[in-house]
C-alpha cells in the first residue's frame, strides 16, 4: 500500500526519498533509540572523574570497529547507527563537552572536523553527510566525551530535532 505508492514511476527520485523519509521517521522512527537517547541525557552525570564509554575505546578496554585514529583522535562506527554510515571522530583529550573546550582546544577542534571529512571520503559520502555534536541535556549528550557524529548514507531531514 505505502510502497506501492512511494516506488510508483510517476514522482520522482526526491519525491519517493521524501516520502519514505516520512514513513521511516512516523513509523520506524518510533521503534529507534532517538526517545533513549533523550532519556539517556537526562540521567548522564557530567562527572570528570568517572571514565566513559569513549575513555575506555580509546585505551582499547572496549572494542571498536576503529576507521582511524593518530595521536589526537579516533574515528569508529557508532554502535548504534541512526543512519547507513554512522560513525564518530572523539579527541583523545578529555574534554567532556563543546561547551568545556577552551581556546587552547582550536586547534583540536578543527582537527576533530578535518578527520571527519577524510573518514567521510574513505566511506564514500560523496553525495552529503550531516556533523552533529550534541551539547549538554537539552541537546541530547548523553556521553560527557565531546564525540562529533557523521551520518551519512541517506537523505537527511530537517529540522533535524
Amino acid at each position: 500500500m505505502m510502497f506501492n505508492f512511494i516506488f510508483r514511476q510517476s514522482i520522482g527520485l526526491t519525491q519517493k526519498l521524501l516520502i519514505w523519509n516520512v514513513y521511516r521517521n512516523l513509523f520506524v522512527g518510533s521503534m529507534c533509540s532517538s526517545e533513549s537517547e533523550v532519556s539517556k541525557a537526562a540521567k548522564a552525570l557530567k562527572n570528570p572523574l568517572k571514565p566513559t564509554i569513549f575513555s575506555k575505546i580509546l585505551d582499547k578496554s572496549i572494542p571498536a570497529d576503529i576507521l582511524y585514529e593518530d595521536e589526537k583522535c579516533m574515528a569508529f562506527r557508532d554502535i548504534t547507527p541512526q543512519a547507513p554510515t554512522h560513525f564518530l571522530v572523539i579527541p583523545r583529550k578529555h574534554v567532556p563537552s563543546l561547551s568545556d573546550a577552551t581556546m587552547a582546544d582550536t586547534e583540536l577542534l578543527g582537527h576533530l572536523l578535518q578527520v571527519a571529512k577524510q573518514v567521510a571520503d574513505k566511506e564514500n559520502l560523496e553525495n552529503g553527510y550531516r556533523i552533529v555534536i550534541n551539547n549538554g541535556p537539552d541537546g541530547a549528550q548523553s556521553v560527557y566525551h565531546l564525540h562529533i557524529h557523521v551520518l551519512g548514507g541517506r537523505q537527511m531531514l530537517w529540522p533535524p530535532g
